[in-house]
């Protein structure tokens, strides 16, 4: 009897360390995809953040839709874009989100 009692107690200990290794796993499962997914993304978003805050008239931007224009107003949440030649149409600053302008000079 004394022999299945020590066969149980190494069986519950066992598993007792098992759990940590899962929860250290799961911790460090956690950091990899924060490190790896959720920080670039914010990274990402503060610098688009930033990009949309500076501009200015003159720039040339291109439109989540894919228009290619240029602003000509800029206002706290609006932007007035010249899409053509005395062509334009007002967007909100969030749907613009790249400046080609720097690209095409290159």
């Amino acid at each position: 009897m004394t022999f299945l009692d020590a066969a149980g107690t190494a069986t519950s200990t066992a598993q007792q360390g098992g759990g940590w290794s899962m929860w250290v796993m799961l911790i460090l499962i956690i950091v990899v995809m924060w490190f790896f997914m959720i920080r670039p993304q914010r990274k990402q978003q503060k610098e688009l953040q930033k990009f949309r805050e500076g501009l200015q008239k003159g720039d040339k931007v291109v439109t989540i839709g894919g228009i290619y224009g240029t602003v000509v107003e800029v206002k706290d949440k609006t932007l007035l874009l010249e899409i053509d030649s005395n062509v334009k149409i007002k967007v909100d600053k969030n749907s613009v989100v790249k400046d080609f302008s720097e690209a095409q000079q290159q």
